[in-house]
């Protein structure tokens, strides 16, 4: 059972904030704040010094980007509280902005169609509160298809591999959902990185924020 969670929770909307409270609580976490604008989610951080904030983008008063704006302000002053943002649509420039912020370690970007998937959901919870980098597959595709030239030298296989280690995903996750060895996994991904002209490294989230920044780039 993993370890429980403190979690300052910002959803304006009431019946989604309390279904997430729920699939949290139903995975053992503790929500100690769970509000419904961005600055009471700023407060609500100060008051409860959580383990974990999960937020909506857009938040009250403007519904533009609120909420991620009182994310990237939370990991300025506190660059390792790990922060999963939630999105309605795919916002490359969102995804960007948080994976800048501290070291780009402990942070997630979601669309919340994911939230549906809760085991999926509840695993990229609990891979950002430790220290994890989780980006929806979604965007992850999107980036893919925006630099589809430099990743003209990726076989398919490197394509597939490439994609699921800008998820977030362990080399002995990737080899057990393409049936195959870590090993197979490790020689695949030194390839990528040999080819997208990117230092080999052995840390996962490091080696995650390398393809996506040169994704973005």
């Amino acid at each position: 059972m993993p370890e429980s969670l403190r979690i300052v929770l910002a959803e304006d909307s009431v019946l989604l904030r309390e279904g997430l409270v729920g699939v949290l609580e139903r995975f053992g976490h503790e929500v100690v704040a769970a509000v419904g604008d961005a600055d009471a989610l700023v407060e609500a951080v100060a008051a409860y010094d959580p383990g974990l904030v999960v937020t909506d983008v857009r938040m009250p008063p403007g519904f533009q980007d609120e909420g991620l704006r009182a994310a990237l302000a939370l990991r300025a002053e506190r660059p390792t509280l790990p922060v999963l943002v939630l999105s309605q649509y795919v916002q490359r420039a969102y995804a960007a902005e948080l994976l800048d912020t501290g070291d780009g370690t402990g942070v997630g970007y979601l669309l919340k169609d994911r939230i549906g998937q809760v085991e999926q959901f509840a695993e990229a919870v609990e891979r950002v509160a430790a220290g994890g980098t989780v980006v929806d597959p979604e965007v992850v595709r999107q980036l893919l298809r925006r630099r589809r030239d430099p990743l003209a030298a990726l076989t398919p296989r490197e394509r597939e591999v490439l994609g699921l280690v800008a998820e977030g995903k362990s080399n002995g996750a990737i080899a057990r959902e393409l049936v195959v060895t870590e090993a197979a996994v490790g020689k695949h991904i030194g390839n990528i990185l040999g080819k997208l002209d990117l230092p080999p490294a052995e840390d996962t989230h490091r080696r995650v924020l390398a393809v996506l920044a040169y994704l973005r780039g």
